[in-house]
């Protein structure tokens, strides 16, 4: 099976993405330019590479927002079902 890695939300130049397949703890992939960090949906924080600042206030904010919604999504991942789209920050 091909790596799949859906986009599950964009706002302010920021892609969300979750992939399937991927490692323990359940967590996203937060891009923005040539900046990538994973983030632990559990605890709401980056656990490797790194984002501005501002930018990093805003994925917590988002995230903090849609937690209920990304562990679900991390759930659908697990199970190779489709994952849905979440809400951008505004």
């Amino acid at each position: 099976m091909t790596q799949r890695m859906p986009e599950i939300s964009r706002f302010f130049g920021i892609v969300i993405k979750m992939f399937y397949d991927d490692h323990n703890p359940p967590h996203f992939h937060a891009e923005y330019g040539e900046s990538l960090a994973l983030v632990d949906i559990l605890k709401l924080s980056v656990f490797s590479g790194q984002l501005p600042p501002r930018v990093l206030g805003l994925v917590i904010e988002w995230a903090t927002k849609h937690q209920k919604e990304l562990l679900a999504d991390w759930k659908r991942a697990r199970n190779q079902q489709e994952l849905l789209k979440i809400d951008p920050l505004e």
